[in-house]
């Protein structure tokens, strides 16, 4: 059998050869979703995207016999071992075949890059960093991915397992089968909890994007300080991100909660665009430079029925006051069920997150996805 190579991606060609790769793998899988192309080339591009403002990475394909067997990225994010006194770095979008030997030869090349940067340790799947697409699914194979969330073979587990990485943290993903019955629980534990804190929830201003967007990172800075894994988002990798949402967020998507004016929390939820898009195979909006697969994508996106809770954000002055309740509440009120959605996942849960955990199990939600980030020493 012919050996492998690995080399890095330096080429246009090349970087579309990488985004193009996991359509190789998962050919039959039909939990899949395909990426959008035009997506991926912005999510990649070091001029644009704004982790490379203070980050790094690299993109390395392997080939046997000439034929592109398996991808991965190697990034470094300086922000983050400053902020845990650490000196790791991360691989991430993972793809192989299965065969332990490509497995292992990408593994050699990115953790050779993190070495040559003076890191001692690499963690992942995470995708530059914490605050992007990140985890290994480890359970939950059979239902599709949503919207920033991983999908993968089962195999990838045992192909990581058997180049020396250990587990180091789980993330939950939760389904919500039947908002409505979570009401009458949430509407008492907020009707008590109303009494001891004044807090008043709005809507985004989605006209005044930028500033919201602000008040937005600063409260989830805050509120995520003390997880694992933690990174505070900068101002623009934010904006990047509220810019890459703004056309599938309404304004009551984004509820804010303020006391006295000022930011106490927020909950983020967007439509799962994934249900549309899993209807592009190739991940193409146009065809010839005819918008058929645009098309495709409105027709299909007018009849999604799920939604995913991407954020839930406490300050933790706030936290234990009801707040949470208040902003789950009137999620399912006004965003679920007024608009006439059916269903939704609430993701991502660190698993030491145990009054999360408890809370969507006590409103009726189900646990129905493991994520998992894997470790090692990079020797």
């Amino acid at each position: 059998m012919e050996q492998i190579k690995v080399t890095e991606v330096t080429s246009r060609s090349e970087r579309d050869a990488f985004i193009k790769f996991p359509w190789r793998i998962y050919e039959g899988d039909r939990a899949w979703v395909p990426p959008l192309i035009i997506e991926r080339k912005a999510f990649l591009d070091r001029r644009k995207h704004p982790f490379y403002q203070h980050g790094a990475a690299a993109l390395f394909l392997a080939r046997r016999g000439g034929e592109i067997v398996g991808r991965i990225m190697a990034s470094d994010d300086p922000n983050y071992n400053a902020l845990h006194g650490s000196n790791i770095g991360c691989f991430g979008l993972f793809e192989s075949t299965n065969d332990p030997e490509v497995a292992a030869a990408l593994f050699h090349a990115a953790g050779g890059w993190l070495r040559e940067g003076g890191r001692t340790e690499v963690m992942g799947p995470i995708d530059y960093s914490t605050n992007y697409t990140c985890g290994l699914l480890v359970d939950g194979f059979e239902h599709a991915p949503t919207l920033l969330t991983s999908h993968n073979p089962p195999y990838y587990a045992e192909l990581l397992e058997s180049c020396g990485f250990a587990k180091e943290m789980d993330f939950f993903a939760w389904w919500l089968k039947h908002p409505e019955d979570a009401i009458a629980r949430l509407r008492g534990l907020a009707a008590r909890f109303t009494k001891r804190r004044k807090a008043t929830i709005r809507c985004a201003d989605l006209s005044k994007i930028d500033q919201e967007s602000e008040r937005l990172r600063e409260v989830y800075n805050a509120a995520w300080r003390n997880n694992w894994g933690f990174v505070p988002f900068t101002p623009n990798e934010f904006k990047f991100m509220a810019k890459e949402l703004k056309p599938i967020v309404k304004s009551d998507f984004t509820l804010i909660a303020e006391v006295d004016g000022q930011p106490a929390g927020f909950i983020l939820c967007v439509p799962d665009i994934h249900v549309a898009i899993k209807h592009l195979k190739d991940g193409r909006l146009t065809f010839f430079g005819l918008p058929i697969g645009l098309a495709k994508l409105l027709y299909h996106k007018a009849r999604i029925k799920t939604v995913r809770l991407v954020a839930l954000g406490i300050v933790p002055q706030y936290r234990r006051h009801g707040i949470a309740e208040m902003l789950v509440l009137r999620a399912i009120e006004s965003v679920i069920l007024r608009r006439g959605y059916v269903s939704g996942e609430c993701s991502l849960v660190l698993e030491n997150n145990h009054l999360m955990n408890r809370f969507l199990a006590a409103i009726g939600a189900d646990k129905y996805k493991t994520y998992r980030i894997y470790r090692r020493s990079l020797g």
